[in-house]
């Protein structure tokens, strides 16, 4: 635990972080610990047998060995074999039960963080996302994570098995002989000092080698979803030249750490060498005066060789734990990120549906506002409808609705009841969504369609599929129902991924149905069958409807018009259209009067 101490105590914030985190795992931690300690006090026994056994052969029954009541020579070297294969199998198996607890310390670790890292990024409110990058994002859920785990599983032990050799044959070497012990120990504080130095000095390269490999997770992301665009601009090449360009930034930053990291070990290596050659000339001129006996001096060259040269690991263990802290901070960053959107506490309980804003305005990070004093109501059980110019605000009023941002002035409520005081959870299982984009798992189509309600029976999901007018094609697929749609669902048709959202949205079966955008990217014979599904659904509950077709929306009973954040003119269809303002504009535009 020196080493742990040395580092802590010259204030290490991110082994403090860790250390921190893992207090659940204290008991681990320590049994752990023990077993690396006692594995290398086991370790050390060899050399000192080595020099008992030179002392029987020297001395004879004048051995040290001989004063624990074996005379014979021959019975002493016997008795030394025997502490030899006690040794040697303790040594095994403490080396075995550390090896077994750090690794799964680490495994379990690793798991745990990514898991509350992962489940922190969910409760965080939707204008976080938009200053992240998910690419970067992934790097710290995986690749920084990854770099805990190999910490916890090899450079822990090492610091353990580094600063128990010190201490140990330090203390050996006193009670040989003092003098001898101060040119053996004499680099250590050098050693240490050097190693501080090369710590402080790496620690913010590996910092910045963490930042370009997000930056290359980034890009890989983007470009892996945007495959498609990339493909039909042929933008292969200026594609390959860009992750060219990062993928060098990445392995120059690495280079600039490594050029650190390998001047290490050779510098460790001269402090070393001259503690090493001290010992052997120095206890050799002891023992050659009589001062100190042969065996004694075999053990403090053997026991020379195993206090210095293990502390040429030091590099390679502080490369890693410097890897590990880099990451560590990276991780615990994200984790600690405060959640700026507290939940509500009310539950909702029979939803009626009713929606009303109130001098609702929002905007988004250095933008004019998207929504100014808009006043809509949407009585429970009514179908509305918004329309409007891309960029006037539409998509924003319904993530206002399902609370993925708070109203910069204002309010909206459900039944009442203003959003921000709904518990979330109750708010969101109140309210069914059908969006332009639709998300889709690498699940089958029935894990899909059940996304909508975990605990629905196949009859329900069954019927789902069939009031989204989605059983024709689920019926062609090579396995129905269990057909692996692929990742995003590229193996279906835009039509069809829709479908499924629209069955994942009835089998939610929710009190309020909003539909952003639901048809607008699909052809006119699945609009129409898109069409007869919804106006299926819709009965009985609240719906709202983003729409730029205005034909999908001829029949709701309110339609409200938005441009620039502001409601224009409200009113039915025939109502609007006989006012012959933007309304009439566009619905002149998309019938062919304009």
């Amino acid at each position: 635990m020196l080493s742990l101490r040395l580092v802590m105590s010259r204030g290490d914030a991110p082994l403090r972080r860790l250390i921190k985190h893992m207090s659940s795992h204290r008991k681990t931690v320590w049994l752990a610990s023990i077993c690396s300690v006692v594995n290398r006090l086991f370790d050390l026994a060899p050399p000192v047998l080595i020099g008992a056994a030179v002392d029987v052969v020297v001395r004879g029954e004048g051995s040290f060995i001989s004063a624990l009541g074996v005379a014979n020579v021959h019975h002493q070297l016997w008795l030394l074999a025997a502490i030899t294969f006690v040794i040697w199998g303790c040594e095994s198996l403490f080396q075995y039960l550390y090896g077994v607890l750090w690794r799964n310390l680490a495994q379990t670790v690793q798991h745990e963080l990514r898991l509350d890292v992962y489940g922190h990024i969910q409760n965080l409110e939707m204008g976080w996302f938009l200053e992240q990058s998910k690419g970067n994002l992934m790097a710290i859920m995986n690749d920084d994570v990854n770099q805990l785990e190999r910490f916890l599983d090899e450079g822990a032990t090492d610091l353990l098995h580094v600063a128990t050799t010190v201490i140990v044959i330090s203390a050996l070497f006193f009670i040989i002989d003092w003098r001898v012990a101060l040119f053996s120990i004499a680099p250590i504080p050098l050693i240490l000092w050097g190693s501080f130095r090369f710590q402080s000095r790496i620690a913010p390269r590996y910092a910045d080698v963490r930042i370009k490999a997000g930056n290359i997770g980034t890009l890989l992301e983007n470009n892996l979803t945007g495959i498609t665009t990339i493909k039909s601009f042929t933008g292969e090449e200026k594609e390959y030249e860009r992750l060219k360009q990062t993928s060098e930034a990445y392995c120059e930053s690495n280079r600039s750490a490594i050029k650190l990291s390998a001047s290490f070990v050779p510098l460790i290596r001269m402090a070393i060498l001259i503690g090493f050659t001290a010992t052997l000339l120095y206890g050799g001129e002891l023992t050659l005066n009589g001062t100190i006996e042969v065996g004694e001096f075999s053990i403090l060259v053997f026991m020379t060789q195993r206090l210095l040269w293990p502390l040429t690991r030091l590099g390679a263990t502080f490369d890693l734990y410097q890897r590990a802290m880099a990451s560590t901070n990276r991780v615990l960053d994200l984790l600690e990120t405060e959640i700026s959107m507290q939940d509500g506490t009310q539950i909702l309980s029979d939803v009626k549906g009713e929606i009303h804003s109130e001098s609702l305005s929002f905007s988004y990070p250095e933008r004019n506002n998207t929504l100014e004093n808009v006043e809509i109501h949407i009585p429970a059980g009514s179908t509305v409808a918004i329309v409007g110019p891309t960029g006037s605000g539409k998509t924003t009023l319904v993530r206002l609705l399902l609370r993925f941002y708070d109203p910069s002035n204002g309010s909206i409520k459900v039944d009442g009841i203003d959003v921000r005081k709904i518990k979330l959870s109750s708010l969101r299982e109140s309210i069914a969504l059908v969006s332009q984009r639709v998300t889709l798992f690498p699940e089958s189509v029935r894990e899909n369609i059940r996304y909508g309600n975990q605990n629905s029976t196949d009859k329900e999901i069954e019927q789902a599929a069939m009031i989204a007018e989605a059983m024709e094609f689920i019926d062609s697929l090579p396995n129905g129902f269990e057909t692996k749609i692929g990742e995003g669902g590229y193996k279906l048709s835009g039509g069809q991924r829709q479908r499924l959202s629209i069955a994942r949205a009835i089998l939610k079966d929710a009190p309020i149905l909003i539909l952003d955008e639901a048809t607008s990217s699909v052809d006119n014979e699945t609009e129409a069958a898109l069409q007869r599904s919804l106006t299926q659904i819709s009965e009985g509950r609240t719906t709202l409807i983003i729409a730029h077709r205005l034909s999908t929306i001829r029949n709701a009973d309110n339609i409200y018009v938005l441009e620039n954040g502001k409601i224009i003119e409200s009113g039915s269809h025939e109502t609007l259209i006989s006012a012959g303002k933007m309304y009439k504009r566009l619905w002149d535009v998309q019938t062919g009067m304009q």
